[in-house]
């Protein structure tokens, strides 16, 4: 029983010495995993501040870009309401047919079905100068409709002032921006459109249709992107949700 104890005895004492070199171990390896605790934070603060660096520097760009040489605006057009027109010949009229007038401004038929348009039609949204406009419910229709009557009609186009060349300018240059914006910002872009889409030839009603949902999906992408805000956002407003993604006042336009 003396030698067995005496044999314990050692044991413990090597399994004690085993145990101390075991806790400076543990000690050495917690004094480097808080050595590099302090590095990863101050890594991470480092790669924060190089972001916040990029965004403001992506804005910048954007910026510039969108005033210099792509400006987008909105155009008032000299509409007046029908109702107050009405209102005006007949003071007789009912409350209920001034509301039913009012909705019915605030609806446009697009595309065969109507669809509720919440600025009324009467601003249109610009880019590249006031000239070069799309209407603000993204009613496209007058390009294809061009492009059919000119196919039936022989001849030269002398209509220079034509919608169809003013729908076609403006989708053009939107295609133009958001491509240099993925490029900017860059993000991958869903649908892959080419600058030249919308100039050159005439676009049937369904190539054209197709380009300018593949148009919107991009702009739509960037939208989210860059965090804007959903409710402003609309599928069929082109040129509006483009303006609200390069406004300055987009908070996340850079991220």
């Amino acid at each position: 029983d003396t030698e067995g104890l005496l044999r314990i005895k050692e044991e413990n004492q090597k399994h004690y010495r085993r145990a101390q070199r075991h806790q400076e171990k543990k000690e050495k390896i917690q004094k480097h995993n808080r050595k590099l605790g302090d590095l990863v934070e101050k890594k991470t603060y480092d790669l924060k501040t190089q972001y916040e660096h990029l965004a403001n520097l992506r804005r910048t760009h954007i910026l510039e870009l969108t005033s210099v040489i792509f400006p987008i605006e909105e155009v008032k057009t000299s509409m007046r309401d029908p109702a107050d027109v009405s209102s005006e010949s007949d003071n007789a009229m009912t409350s209920s047919t001034v509301s039913k007038l009012a909705e019915a401004r605030r609806t446009t038929y697009l595309s065969g079905r109507w669809v509720c348009d919440d600025h009324n039609g009467d601003t249109s949204i610009s880019i590249t100068g006031p000239w070069i406009t799309l209407p603000n419910n993204g009613d496209y229709s007058a390009y294809y409709n061009w492009v059919e009557e000119k196919k039936t009609t022989q001849g030269p186009d002398m209509e220079h002032n034509n919608p169809a060349h003013t729908i076609s300018a403006a989708l053009c240059y939107a295609t133009q921006l958001v491509n240099t914006l993925s490029l900017i910002l860059d993000v991958n872009l869903p649908k892959k459109l080419c600058n030249r889409q919308f100039c050159g030839e005439n676009l049937s009603r369904h190539r054209f249709t197709r380009a300018v949902k593949k148009l919107n999906a991009n702009i739509l992408h960037l939208c989210f992107s860059q965090h804007v805000n959903l409710d402003l956002l609309h599928p069929l407003h082109t040129l509006r949700n483009l303006m609200y993604l390069v406004s300055p006042d987009t908070e996340n336009l850079g991220r």
